[in-house]
C-alpha cells in the first residue's frame, strides 16, 4: 500500500476524468450497485448519512435524492471540487441541497460521535492505510442501532468469470484507464488493491472484530462487487 500522501496525490491527478472513467470502465454498472446499497439501507428520508471516501459525490447524491441529509468526506481536495461542481449544476434540488462535503481523512472523520444513522463507503476502504481503524471510525460516527455499509470490488467465485475478471483488471483496465487519464500508474494501482482485497467472509470477520453486529454481505454481478454491512450495538 502506498503512503497516504501518494494515494492522495494520485487521486488528485485523476480527479478531472474520474467520473468518465468510472462509467467507461464499469459500463455504468457502478450506478446500479449504488442503488442497491440505497435499497439495503431502506427508508432514508430525514436520516443522516456520513459517506467516507466520498470522491466526487456519486453515493452522497444517491442518498440525498432519497431525502437523506448527507455529509461526504474525502481527503483529496480535487475530488471534493468535482463534487461541489456537480452539486452546483444539479438539476434536482434534493441532490444538491442535502449533500454537504468536507475535507477530512477516513481515519479521523470530522464529525461527532453517534451523529449518523448510516456510515457508508463505496470503493474507498481499499485505500485506507489501516482498514481496522477505518472501520472503527465508521462505527464511531453511527448511533447505536445504525449501520455501517461498505460497497467494494470483489473477486468472482466462478472459475471462468474469475479468469475473465482478472484478465480485464490486470490488462484491459490499466490500458484504457491510463490512456484516458494520462496516469497509467493510477490504473495499475486499482487492480493491485482489488487482487489483495480479502474475501467477503474474511471482511465480514473484520467488521465483527471491530464490534459490529448482525454483519453480512451480498455479492453483486456474479461477485464482481460486494455489499457488506454491520450494525452498531445498542448496548
Amino acid at each position: 500500500m502506498p503512503a497516504a500522501t501518494e494515494v492522495r496525490e494520485m487521486f488528485g491527478r485523476i480527479a478531472p476524468r474520474y467520473d468518465l472513467l468510472n462509467r467507461v470502465l464499469s459500463a455504468g454498472i457502478d450506478r446500479r450497485w449504488r442503488k442497491k446499497l440505497l435499497r439495503l439501507a431502506g427508508p432514508v428520508a430525514g436520516r443522516t448519512v456520513v459517506d467516507a471516501c466520498c470522491g466526487t459525490g456519486d453515493l452522497a447524491f444517491v442518498f440525498a435524492r432519497a431525502g437523506a441529509r448527507v455529509v461526504g468526506v474525502d481527503f483529496t481536495l480535487p475530488m471534493l471540487v468535482r463534487a461541489a461542481d456537480k452539486s452546483a449544476h444539479a438539476t434536482s434540488g434534493a441532490s444538491a441541497g442535502d449533500a454537504l462535503f468536507a475535507h477530512g481523512d477516513a481515519l479521523a472523520l470530522p464529525v461527532a460521535n453517534a451523529c449518523a444513522d448510516f456510515a457508508t463507503v463505496a470503493f474507498g476502504i481499499r485505500n485506507v492505510a489501516d482498514r481496522g481503524a477505518g472501520l472503527r471510525e465508521l462505527a464511531r460516527v453511527v448511533r447505536p442501532g445504525g449501520r455501517v455499509i461498505v460497497l467494494e470490488f470483489s473477486m468472482p467465485r466462478g472459475r471462468a468469470l474469475r479468469g475473465l475478471y482478472q484478465l480485464y483488471f490486470t490488462r484491459v483496465l490499466p490500458a484504457i484507464g491510463g490512456a484516458i487519464s494520462g496516469d497509467a500508474a493510477a490504473y495499475r494501482y486499482l487492480p493491485d488493491t482489488v487482487l489483495e482485497w480479502p474475501t467477503p467472509d474474511a471482511f465480514q470477520r473484520e467488521m465483527e472484530e471491530v464490534g459490529l453486529e448482525q454483519c453480512g454481505y451480498s455479492l453483486l454481478s456474479g461477485g464482481i462487487a460486494c455489499l457488506s454491512w454491520g450494525s452498531v450495538p445498542t448496548s
